[in-house]
């Protein structure tokens, strides 16, 4: 049988995905035997992959599917080398096939889906035979499914980089409304990277350390507000609701009322300054749930108003009972490669 012809070749690109050349060294080594080609080609490229699996895969995808009912909704992180293996038509259908396969699994790790079957083959073997035919190392990191019996759930994805999946419990009837607000407050947290729903779930802590470090960088910033002679920023008691506890606020609205009655105010306005200074005081000492709490936050798509706020405006039954972020990349050390160092060490062997 004849070798690599220029059809034998484009045939076996279009079937295996690999390379002109190799196909054409496979097709030469099996003597034009498609099948047999196909066969060598896995069996080369499995060798290969092995050792690209030990390259560090940074780059990649974050990809979302929400099923029809929007009671489900699987995100996962599968990583590439390089970001221009992760705009590869190839790669991202890759992707969009390992979400699939996670949510139809309900894998939750890396080690519980390199033990599944897709498509009739372990999927370790299937990912290394992708490996193979793409040229890089491909990691499926992250993975996490989110659903509900009582209410909905949707997500977001920000141009590959950055994923939201939020879930809500609503009435019946709020239904298709929260899943269009859900994805809008997911576009919200992809920009604002809140760490917890509510300023409730912050650690406290987390709470007690910032205090302090807030306090401190108000401190400094006034020092050199001083020295360009420029009014002083205000530093708070406190920097979470957490921490404002009835007492607290009772505290601030005497010494509020004793310096307007030193003021000379009339006693009969008294009161709604002290409602208006409150509000004002309370929006002071909450920094910490305005940087990292979702409900706290001003809305980024009607900034009059916070998260919170913009949720109850749609439906009152609405409530935001879950919450996940992913971004790119987070948590891995990149490898910095010294170029220079490398070409000196192959032109010394």
């Amino acid at each position: 049988m004849a070798g690599a012809t220029p059809k034998l070749i484009k045939e076996l690109r279009e079937k295996s995905g690999a390379g002109m050349l190799d196909c054409k060294k496979a097709l030469n080594e099996c003597d034009g035997n498609i099948d047999e080609a196909i066969k060598y080609l896995r069996e080369a490229g499995l060798a290969k992959a092995a050792k690209k699996s030990g390259n560090v895969a940074a780059e990649g995808l974050i990809t979302i599917l929400v099923n029809d009912e929007h009671t489900k909704a699987t995100m996962t992180e599968v990583n590439s080398q390089t970001d221009f293996v992760a705009k590869n038509d190839q790669f991202i259908n890759l992707t969009k096939e390992i979400t699939a396969h996670v949510q139809a699994e309900g894998c939750t790790e890396s080690s519980e889906l390199l033990k599944t079957t897709i498509n009739g083959t372990n999927f370790e073997e299937y990912l290394n035979g992708k490996i193979a035919t793409i040229g890089e190392n491909i990691v499926a990191r992250k993975m996490v499914t989110v659903s509900t019996d009582n209410g909905v759930v949707n997500g977001y994805v920000h141009m590959g980089k950055v994923g939201v999946i939020l879930a809500a419990t609503c009435a019946d009837s709020a239904k298709e409304k929260t899943v269009d607000l859900l994805k809008k407050v997911a576009m919200h947290a992809a920009s604002m990277k809140p760490t917890v729903i509510s300023y409730k779930d912050l650690d406290a802590e987390f709470i007690k350390s910032e205090n302090k470090a807030i306090i401190a960088d108000i401190e400094k910033e006034n020092e050199e507000l001083v020295r360009l002679g420029k009014p002083l920023k205000h530093i708070p008691q406190f920097v979470s609701k957490q921490q404002l506890t009835q007492e607290a606020i009772a505290t601030a609205e005497k010494e509020m009322k004793e310096e307007l009655i030193a003021q000379g105010k009339p006693e009969k306005i008294i009161d709604n300054i002290v409602k208006g200074k409150i509000g004002r005081w309370i929006e002071d000492n909450t920094q910490l749930d305005k940087a990292n709490a979702l409900l706290s936050q001003t809305y980024v798509m009607d900034d009059s108003m916070t998260v919170e706020e913009a949720i109850k405006a749609v439906d009152s039954s609405i409530n935001i009972i879950e919450y996940v972020r992913f971004e790119l990349g987070e948590g891995i050390e990149k490898k910095e490669e010294d170029f220079a160092a490398e070409v000196a060490a192959q032109m010394g062997k």
